[in-house]
């Protein structure tokens, strides 16, 4: 009795060896550009970066208006405090904004732009082979025929390129078979949205770096030269300097506001001169709202409009100062009641005895029980004032911030500035101080707040919206379809059995589409069938009467 030996246990399997440093941090790298290039990472990042512009819109912003900002530290000074260490008054130009703007950009490059390259490698690319069973296809259908196979696929290649598919006949593993496709437009539009979404991104980052804009109340006589220098209050991106500002200063000639029945504006225009500093102001047109002034890349707007009350201060010693004005800031728009005040440092009497005239201007002015004016419509029907006139020193000169429309309080509380006198007065009307000066009202000017903007991306943010409207379109108007096509013999063998089937992606409703094809290729064969018969017989009729041949 033979005994067989236990199987010798197999040698243990070698470990693989551990990667070095470099492949692992090279194949982490790896993983995570593949994480951030997916579709679905830019759709999530594109999500986020909507969501952190929700503050921009809720919160006031330092880029458009300070003033909102100082006064929301005001009225909420511990909520405000944490607010502005999270940047959300300065939202746009946060860090963890530009993170996700960022993020989200390199997301698209490398989800998009391979996506692109392979779309363009498939526009030169025949349609594929037809699968081996057509039967399969969610559409297909069996046209038997008399006609041969290659005539029979004749008369489908026909009918597909009448319908603009582009179609290759080849002999496929089966058989003879043809293979058309079209709707190329679809995927081209896809790529096309993606690729001006992300034209879009750099033509808003390119007007954020390199634009700027500047906002500036202009009374009728006056103008401004594109300096930040000049502007009330102005924004700009981090790669401008004052050199590369265009030259380019405006002057404001006359303006002119038209009102509705219900005495809501129906218009703004102002007539305006402008070219270089220097040159003069060579060049006239007319501005409205939504008619800037376009040149050299900039544009000029006009956004609303106020008055500017004209006084004239007469001292003691008879010195006249005539033609002060400044404007004064709407309060209502709907009757443009206004307040402002009015600085005069230059009385020439020393720096304690300067005079300061605050306001409350009155378009069309009524008084109400007390003596209280107010305004009953925007029009200057009836122009009134109602100041109050203080004297002292208004610490322009003392380093410290102070607004040009109103008084800085702060002198009032010190004492630094007193006040002399108030009351209503109509145009001509005169004020007189305690020490003989006298104040008058002398009339108004117009005035038209003024922007200047400046966005080198303007056009390339133009040019990126239309091409993803249009790619948008492609995307959702084409469908993309493949049609196969081959003969074989019917079961009865004789004739043709013609199998016909089509793959359509973006769209459940392709039954209507396809049946149309297979009636018009049934048509078609059938139309063909008796020609085809007939040709032999015509072909064969003359050697039926041929004559023997000679012996």
């Amino acid at each position: 009795m033979s005994t067989v030996a236990p199987p010798r246990p197999a040698a243990p399997a070698t470990p693989p060896s551990r990667p070095s440093p470099g492949r692992r941090v090279l194949a982490r790298l790896l993983r995570w550009w593949r994480q951030l290039t997916a579709m679905r990472t830019a759709l999530v990042l594109l999500f986020l970066l909507a969501v952190a512009a929700i503050p921009g819109s809720l919160l006031p912003q330092r880029s458009l208006s300070q003033n909102n900002v100082a006064q929301y530290f005001v009225d909420n000074p511990t909520l405000a405090e944490w607010l502005d260490r999270l940047y959300l008054f300065d939202v746009f130009s946060s860090p963890w904004f530009a993170a996700i703007y960022l993020l989200l950009f390199l997301s698209l490059i490398g989800c998009v732009v391979p996506r692109a390259i392979e779309h363009g490698r498939t526009l030169f690319t025949p349609p594929p082979a037809a699968p081996r069973h057509l039967h399969r296809l969610p559409e297909h259908a069996e046209l038997p025929t008399e006609l041969p196979g290659a005539t029979a696929l004749d008369v489908v290649e026909e009918e597909l390129r009448v319908r603009r598919f582009r179609v290759v006949r080849r002999e496929g593993r089966a058989g003879p078979e043809v293979s058309a496709e079209k709707g190329y437009l679809r995927e081209t539009g896809n790529v096309l949205f993606h690729l001006s979404l992300l034209a879009l991104l750099l033509g808003l980052a390119g007007g954020k770096l390199w634009g700027y804009e500047g906002s500036i109340l202009v009374t009728e006589g006056q103008g401004f030269c594109n300096s930040f220098q000049q502007y009330d209050t102005y924004s700009s991106g981090p790669l401008v300097d004052s050199d590369s500002m265009a030259d380019l200063c405006v002057d404001l000639t006359d303006f002119q506001a038209t009102y509705e029945d219900d005495l809501t504006a129906s218009s703004y225009t102002a007539d305006i001169g402008y070219g270089p500093a220097g040159g003069g102001s060579d060049r006239e047109t007319t501005i409205g709202v939504n008619d800037p002034l376009r040149t050299d890349g900039e544009r000029v707007y006009v956004t609303g409009h106020g008055y500017s009350p004209e006084f004239s201060i007469t001292l003691p010693d008879g010195t006249a100062f005539t033609d002060l004005s400044a404007p004064f800031l709407p309060a209502d728009q709907g009757t443009l009641a206004s307040q402002g005040v009015l600085k005069v440092p230059d009385l020439g009497a020393g720096s304690t005895d300067q005079l300061a005239i605050e306001g409350f201007f009155a378009p069309t002015g009524v008084l109400q029980s007390g003596g209280v004016l107010t305004s009953v419509d925007p029009r200057p029907l009836d122009p009134q004032v109602a100041v109050v006139v203080y004297t002292g020193y208004l610490g322009l000169d003392s380093g410290l911030p102070q607004s040009v429309y109103s008084l800085d309080q702060r002198q009032i509380d010190r004492g630094l500035l007193t006040e002399q006198a108030s009351g209503n007065l109509a145009v001509g009307e005169s004020l007189t101080l305690p020490d003989g000066t006298v104040v008058t009202f002398s009339g108004y000017q117009e005035f038209a707040a003024m922007q200047l903007s400046h966005d080198p991306g303007q056009v390339w943010v133009l040019a990126a919206s239309i091409a993803v409207l249009l790619g948008l379109i492609g995307m959702l108007m084409v469908r993309r379809e493949r049609v196969f096509a081959r003969p074989g013999p019917a079961s009865d063998g004789g004739g043709t059995v013609l199998s016909i089937g089509s793959l359509t992606r973006g769209s459940a409703d392709t039954g209507p589409r396809f049946t149309a094809l297979a009636d018009d290729v049934r048509a078609a064969l059938a139309a063909r069938a008796p020609a085809a018969a007939a040709a032999p017989t015509a072909a064969a009729a003359p050697t039926a009467h041929e004559e023997a041949p000679p012996s």
